[in-house]
């Protein structure tokens, strides 16, 4: 008998333990009301939870793109003969700072003889017009000449003048001043800048349709050529100010300026070219470099919030609103923007109002 009410004694005492310990669990529980669910300070969730209210601020939409350095087109020219022949003379050397109508080779082409020869007939032919027409002229004032004569005079002087602007004009564009059949041709720079390639040897033959044996750069300025995504080209704008890294000097801050945006997209990679312009008074940025462009837009004021605090369902986003003690909605918001800390939100959210940074993946099953 008593064996019997000890045993009733210990389940009373067991079921009473039980019913203690239920009932604080209920209590800990998170309570859900559609969009809304209140986390109870005894629930573990809690202490897991981190707020902060949000505010605006100052935000720029910095779009990084991938370039090329090259050379600016009208600072760079590269140098063949005009015409085949033997190589006489050089000027020049390996770096070497020229200006432009400075002499860089000399060569010997019988090309060019022709040329000079086409000047030289030329000459003589303008100088006999000249004379026949002004003995024309004399004869015709003084009463024994013919006019018709005079009129065919005239105009064989004027063809004759027109032949031989022809020629010179042929020899400038070899920056020749016209010497002597047989003499030389003397092969100068069309523009200021460095020898940056030379390949000339004294005795080579070339011929007329050779590869270029000297390259001349001017380096003070320089281009950088950068695609940039199609979606991103509307922050980028002529005249711009753009930060640039080279790996080659990777502490070296370095700073340029939009100099062209082109007007085509290319449909394989949806981007466009952009070219930037900078200084390069050290000669350190070379044509042919990897180069990172950072291209700054303009600060607005926007809702920055962290990453951590934007939750995911099917397509869209929200975030978890503090709308109470221990109370928290769930709130759809549009994002833009974003980075590895940070993302822009651009509706949905107001400044002053608190949200949850931390924590929300636990409210996953509370929904």
């Amino acid at each position: 008998m008593k064996r019997i009410i000890v045993t009733i004694i210990l389940l009373a005492v067991i079921t009473s333990c039980k019913n203690s310990k239920s009932e604080p669990a209920k209590d800990q529980e998170l309570l859900v009301k559609g969009d809304n669910v209140i986390i109870p300070e005894n629930n573990p969730v809690f202490k897991k939870i981190k707020t902060e209210v949000i505010s605006e601020q100052e935000h720029s939409d910095g779009v990084i793109s991938a370039g090329t350095i090259q050379a600016i087109p009208n600072h760079y020219a590269e140098i063949a003969s005009p015409f085949s022949g033997r190589i006489t003379k050089s000027f020049i050397q390996l770096g070497q700072n020229v200006s432009a109508g400075s002499p860089l080779f000399e060569i010997l082409s019988s090309d060019y003889f022709s040329v000079q020869k086409d000047y030289t007939d030329a000459l003589n032919d303008v100088q006999l017009a000249e004379k026949n027409y002004k003995r024309q002229q004399d004869l015709v004032k003084h009463g024994v000449g013919i006019q018709k004569e005079l009129d065919e005079a005239e105009t064989d002087f004027k063809n004759k003048k027109t032949s031989l602007s022809n020629a010179t004009s042929a020899l400038k564009v070899y920056n020749s001043k016209g010497g002597g059949i047989g003499s030389p041709l003397i092969v100068r720079a069309p523009i200021n800048g460095e020898i940056i390639s030379n390949k000339i040897v004294n005795g080579q033959y070339l011929k007329g349709d050779a590869d270029p044996v000297i390259i001349i750069a001017e380096l003070s300025k320089v281009w950088i050529s950068g695609d940039v995504k199609e979606k991103d080209i509307r922050f980028v704008n002529t005249g711009d100010h753009v930060s640039v890294k080279v790996s080659a000097y990777p502490d070296r801050n370095i700073t340029g300026k939009v100099y062209h945006i082109n007007e085509i997209v290319d449909e394989s990679t949806r981007s466009i070219k952009v070219l930037i312009e900078c200084d390069n008074p050290d000669r350190k940025l070379k044509p042919g470099m990897y180069a990172t462009v950072n291209f700054s837009t303009t600060p607005t004021r926007t809702i920055m919030i962290p990453v951590t605090a934007l939750m995911q369902q099917d397509s869209s986003q929200y975030v978890w609103v503090k709308t109470g003690k221990n109370q928290f909605a769930k709130r759809s918001v549009t994002t833009g923007e974003t980075d590895q800390k940070t993302v822009r939100i651009t509706s949905g959210l107001k400044p002053g109002e608190t949200i949850m940074t931390e924590g929300g993946i636990y409210m996953l099953d509370a929904k």
